[in-house]
């Protein structure tokens, strides 16, 4: 299977008052085309800032971040936001749209602002609202964002982050500003899109969101300290089993 990420020896050094701060120290980890992967561990473990250095959203200190073949760190910022325009989505738990455009026109403006599918605005509205179709939102394509739930709106955010078809999605805590409703509609949409081959590397304290996923990587002082792997594409009736077996393990690394 294609290596689509690859991390090797990463730091990542704060200096706050002039007291250095090493939050992640030789974080090492392959990620392949089609995986879903949860990074998990303790508050304050590095886990976001593991996700927006290994996403080219914030330089790295030390080792090397090669995505889809490209060494971030000898990419210029204008080279990395390219990249992340057109081959990276990104989901937070904050659901950031701008408050002057409609559901849709949020969801389209990656789309807008790249030139990689080349197709006109027409199509690129089409296709978006079959995205939101998909995922049951189509109704509120022409609210304003404070018109909706956070459910929805997550949703929407799903959509936006796929518009350009990017080659994987990175998600901090996607679920992490919902209820269990919302929360387990969102991980649905995240694991079919991961069914239909997009790589997804997510942040989560959530077990039941980190046991729908292939492996986990279990983050400590910002050490990689455990790998937990589980089967590809479960049937729900073993849903409870997985995490049953994930929070034992997780148990054992002193969750």
């Amino acid at each position: 299977m294609k290596t689509i990420l690859t991390v090797k020896s990463l730091c990542k050094t704060y200096i706050v008052n002039k007291q250095q701060n090493n939050v992640l120290r030789n974080v090492d980890f392959t990620v392949s085309e089609g995986e879903m992967i949860a990074v998990m561990g303790p508050s304050g473990s590095g886990k976001s800032t593991l996700l927006y250095a290994v996403s080219g959203m914030d330089r790295i200190t030390a080792g090397e971040v090669v995505f889809c073949g490209k060494n971030l760190s000898e990419c210029s910022e204008s080279e990395l936001a390219e990249l992340r325009l057109n081959e990276m989505g990104f989901i937070f738990q904050q659901m950031y749209m701008l408050k002057n455009l409609s559901v849709l026109d949020n969801v389209i403006l990656p789309a807008c602002q790249s030139g990689k599918l080349r197709e006109s605005r027409r199509e690129t509205v089409r296709r978006a609202r079959e995205l939101m179709k998909k995922l049951g939102i189509l109704e509120i394509a022409d609210n304003d964002i404070n018109e909706v739930s956070g459910g929805q709106l997550q949703r929407a955010c799903i959509c936006r982050s796929v518009v350009n078809r990017p080659q994987m999605i990175f998600a901090d805590e996607p679920t992490g500003a919902l209820n269990r409703t919302a929360s387990d509609g969102v991980m649905t949409e995240l694991t079919r899109l991961n069914r239909e081959g997009t790589t997804v590397l997510l942040v989560t304290h959530d077990v039941k969101v980190a046991a729908q996923c292939s492996r986990i990587l279990y983050l400590v002082d910002g050490n990689i300290q455990g790998e937990y792997t589980l089967d590809k594409f479960p049937s729900p009736t073993r849903t409870r089993e997985r995490e049953r077996a994930l929070s034992g393990w997780l148990t054992e690394m002193g969750w």
